[in-house]
């Protein structure tokens, strides 16, 4: 049986990789593998290709683009290109693997649109902006400046929340995980 899709996106610090990789983990049942997504830039470490990501050449990620072979791309710097390549998706759905998108705000919406119903799109949000500080500051590992940005970022991402199926309020984690499990659950079962 063909897999489905799972779009989760969220403002950094919300908790979207938390609860994905307890789903992942705790929930081996929901059979979830993350697509396996391109980028332009050098492995790091132990990174394989074709298992954390496929590396390609600036030139050669531009040539998908100019093909239409990406669900969804993004250059996040000059030359530094991120992608979801459709017959990666296809591949991971035709082998049974329920395929999970943790992408941006705009990724998550375009995988939305172009899937439709065969995809779930949810959203995990803050419950308020302040928080959101309250979490990125306690972390430790960003500048002020950087949190800055991210905040100014964040607000900006929630506005994106009304374009996604379900919306996940992460005021609680043990509560955000058990509602996250129960949409997926539901989605995966209908």
């Amino acid at each position: 049986m063909k897999g489905k899709m799972l779009i989760v996106s969220a403002p950094s610090g919300s908790g979207k990789s938390t609860i994905v990789n307890w789903l992942m983990q705790e929930h081996p049942e929901l059979q979830l593998y993350f697509s396996i997504s391109c980028t332009s830039r050098a492995p790091r470490g132990t990174e394989q290709d074709g298992v954390e990501y496929f590396f390609l050449t600036p030139e050669e990620f531009r040539a998908k683009i100019e093909n239409e072979e990406f669900l969804e791309y993004e250059e996040v710097y000059h030359d530094r290109f991120y992608g979801t390549l459709k017959a990666q998706v296809e591949r991971q759905r035709e082998a049974g693997q329920n395929v999970v998108f943790d992408v941006d705000v705009k990724g998550g919406v375009n995988i939305k649109r172009y899937y439709g119903d065969e995809a779930l799109s949810l959203f995990i949000q803050p419950p308020s902006v302040g928080e959101l500080r309250r979490r990125l500051e306690g972390r430790g590992t960003d500048t002020p400046e950087a949190i800055e940005e991210r905040l100014a970022k964040a607000e900006y991402e929630l506005t994106f929340a009304p374009q996604f199926d379900r919306v996940v309020v992460n005021d609680n984690l043990e509560t955000a995980k058990q509602e996250a499990l129960q949409i997926i659950n539901d989605f995966l079962n209908d």
